[in-house]
């Protein structure tokens, strides 16, 4: 489901929590190796990490892509790879002001550990978000409204 050119409500919580629970799979356990902790406290971490930066993501995403629309005119699953980076470095950057003090309150570790540790989570998640929401784009991509239908739904299979 599409408004604008821009992902509904609906259509961004699937994607977040498809993102997020790959995310769990794939990073509790390399944190847990990574760190030497258990894997039950590796995947709290990295699930109590995960549902602040879903929460964040949520916005984020919508914010970048109505930009994008703005800006450019393009839908998001039309985003160029360059413009790609720039939203996961900018979205996992920013999740770091949110998720360092998480990472030090629920570890020993000091706040520049956690610093550190925050960091190394943050570019696993920049190479796996440009992934996987390349991959969405392509499986899920958002049709273009034309101006005359701007406001109306309109779903991704009703061309």
């Amino acid at each position: 489901d599409v408004a604008d050119g821009i992902r509904s409500w609906r259509e961004r919580a699937a994607q977040t929590l498809w993102f997020e629970g790959l995310g769990l799979a794939f990073v509790a356990p390399l944190y847990a190796w990574a760190s030497g902790s258990g894997g039950g406290e590796s995947l709290l971490l990295v699930a109590t990490l995960s549902l602040v930066v879903m929460a964040w993501a949520a916005g984020y995403n919508t914010l970048f892509d109505l930009a994008e629309r703005r800006c450019t005119g393009r839908v998001a699953s039309d985003r160029p790879h360059g413009l790609r980076t720039v939203h996961a470095i900018g979205l996992e950057g920013t999740a770091v002001l949110l998720t360092w003090p998480v990472i030090w309150a629920m570890t020993d570790l000091s706040w520049t550990g956690a610093l550190v540790a925050d960091l190394g989570l943050t570019v696993t998640y920049v190479v796996y978000g440009y992934a996987f929401h390349w991959v969405y784009d392509r499986l899920r991509p958002v049709v273009a409204v034309p101006a005359e239908h701007v406001g109306a739904q309109v779903s991704p299979r009703a061309k």
